[in-house]
């Protein structure tokens, strides 16, 4: 049996349900693997050892390709192509988590409350409102149309990751930014549609939300690394630290796992322990 064939069936599946991106990803992980194994349908355990061994020199890679080797596996399985998954028996390698960067509370109210003199500054601060106040990702902010805002409920529409489409809200700081753009600022255009727009009317794009992060957090010290996920981080630690349940700021962040969102709870037990190194007089006289 060629396997070529059984890759582009599975990448054509995987086009219904995931990004562009990642069907690319894949399919050039599948590439390599067609090229291993000369074409021919030879998924067993060995083979699959040779092929990471081959074209996954890190741990980092090897994780990434046995991943699109099990999510393949699974659909061939599904499909009748393939009784056994050879892929149970791969160890992936350890990867240690890294815990997302979040700014505090106050060093985010000093960025989203300064004054800002650039050439778009109510847009520029709907869009950072927006974007602490929501948890969107960058191309989640991209996205949102003017219909997608309900400013009655104060909640936003938005597509997330695989095309899933998800409810979310915002605070009356937020509203009022929005509405102060729309009416003062917004430059119409094409369809008119796009909520954020550039100067021709245009859709924004990502570049110029994270070259407005940058000029928005550089101008009060903040790291030059701050990002605009550093505000969907933000965001989750603060609710979080305030006390929301776990499962609440998972539907919010659009996570489909939530042992994705428990990474936010380890940076919360973070900040306390920062909080009690700092406050606590016992914690002062052993750090002496």
């Amino acid at each position: 049996m060629s396997l070529d064939p059984l890759i582009q069936q599975f990448l054509d599946h995987l086009a219904t349900r995931r990004s562009a991106n990642t069907v690319r990803s894949y399919g050039s992980d599948l590439a390599q693997l067609s090229s291993y194994l000369g074409g021919r349908f030879e998924m067993t355990p060995e083979r699959l050892r040779g092929y990471l061994r081959k074209y996954a020199p890190t741990p980092i890679t090897r994780a990434r390709k046995l991943s699109t080797l099990r999510s393949f596996v699974k659909y061939l399985r599904i499909s009748g192509n393939l009784a056994l998954d050879p892929t149970e028996i791969l160890e992936a390698p350890f990867r240690r988590k890294k815990l997302p960067k979040a700014l505090s509370r106050k060093q985010t109210s000093e960025m989203l409350d300064q004054e800002d003199a650039g050439r778009t500054p109510l847009r520029d601060r709907a869009l950072l409102e927006l974007m602490y106040a929501a948890g969107l990702r960058v191309s989640e902010l991209v996205g949102v149309n003017i219909a997608d805002i309900d400013f009655k409920s104060q909640s936003v529409r938005v597509l997330g990751k695989g095309n899933k489409e998800r409810i979310t809200l915002f605070g009356k700081t937020a509203t009022a930014a929005i509405l102060d753009y729309m009416a003062e600022e917004r430059t119409k255009g094409g369809e008119g549609i796009a909520l954020f727009t550039n100067k021709k009317g245009g859709r924004i794009t990502t570049r110029t939300v994270q070259n407005v992060v940058k000029r928005w957090a550089l101008r009060v010290g903040l790291p030059p690394e701050t990002s605009p996920h550093t505000l969907r981080h933000s965001f989750a630690t603060h609710l979080l630290d305030g006390g929301a349940d776990l499962k609440s700021v998972q539907q919010l962040l659009g996570h489909e796992n939530l042992a994705t969102t428990e990474i936010y709870t380890h940076v919360s037990m973070e900040r306390l322990k920062q909080t009690v190194d700092t406050a606590h007089p016992k914690s002062k006289i052993n750090a002496a």
